[in-house]
């Protein structure tokens, strides 16, 4: 067992796991951050991405130990005091999600994609998300969300 020290959703937290636990089984079963989901569990879905010192990063191929001392944002830390960001009000309103299964993942994606392009282009956004994937097909609806969030036609 290892000791380590997370800031997860912006609260220290100290945890101890075993050498060969990932960042997402910490989550979802030492953390109980459920949003965050496990899928693929080989970083091809994006169901699991989280950002992890602002970078996004799909935390099934992230050993805790190697998240030792950073920060990570999960879904469940964009919502603030219980009001939507903006990104999940967008997606809310725009019906951007038919099953939910990738939602956290295309949320946190979107998060990190409009830090650093606020005034991204579809091209941009497509590549952007592109590291998860939406059994559903719901591409269309998150590209209109897109259209709210930067007022850009997708």
């Amino acid at each position: 067992m290892i000791e380590l020290l997370l800031t997860v959703n912006g609260t220290p937290r100290t945890i101890e796991v075993e050498v060969r636990t990932t960042l997402l089984e910490v989550l979802r079963e030492g953390l109980l951050l459920t949003g965050t989901k496990e899928a693929c569990g080989v970083g091809e879905c994006g169901s699991c991405m989280i950002l992890l010192d602002g970078e996004p990063m799909p935390s099934c191929l992230v050993l805790a130990a190697d998240a030792d001392r950073c920060n990570v944002e999960t879904v469940e830390g964009l919502a603030s005091d219980g009001v939507l960001d903006e990104i999940q009000r967008a997606f809310v309103d725009t019906g951007a999600f038919q099953c939910g299964f990738c939602t956290p993942g295309m949320l946190v994606a979107a998060k990190a994609l409009l830090r650093d392009h606020p005034d991204a282009t579809p091209g941009e956004i497509k590549q952007g998300l592109s590291g998860v994937l939406c059994r559903c097909g719901s591409y269309t609806k998150i590209m209109k969300a897109f259209e709210v969030l930067t007022g850009r036609k997708t």
